[in-house]
């Protein structure tokens, strides 16, 4: 059966999409965790966090690797991602999507415009501060 999909984030048993555990865990953190040591084996990774549920646990493996470090709770200015994140809900929040495919369809759409012109995307994450710096380097 094809159940309808909302991006609400409620948790309504006839959704389709997961939940975290009681802890905030879902697994998804540290699968890109391990994935991300194996990219880079020969480099020590900094990953910067923000405050959302799965990032919150004390209990995330990571690789020897990695260390993790959390931004300060409410510092949006240190967290470009969510400029972008603020961009993608305008588009897909409060939306029913009648199959997996039609919001399978609707993410890639969403998504195109930023592969296919990068400088869409560093035009809403690059601080002007962050972009001076890294030139600077």
């Amino acid at each position: 059966m094809d159940l309808p999909i909302r991006g609400s984030g409620a948790r309504n048993r006839r959704e389709l999409l997961p939940v975290p555990a009681e802890d905030g865990r879902d697994g998804c953190l540290e699968i890109f965790l391990a994935e991300l040591s194996k990219a880079y084996p020969e480099h020590h990774l900094l990953v910067v966090l923000d405050g959302a549920p799965s990032h919150r646990s004390e209990q995330i493996d990571h690789p020897e690797n990695v260390s993790l470090t959390m931004l300060p709770p409410y510092s949006p200015e240190l967290d470009p991602a969510e400029r972008w994140f603020q961009e993608f809900r305008r588009k897909l929040s409060n939306t029913t999507f009648e199959s997996v495919a039609v919001l399978q369809e609707t993410l890639t759409r969403t998504l195109v415009p930023y592969w296919e012109n990068p400088a869409l995307l560093k035009r809403l994450t690059g601080y002007s501060w962050w972009v001076e710096a890294v030139e600077a380097l």
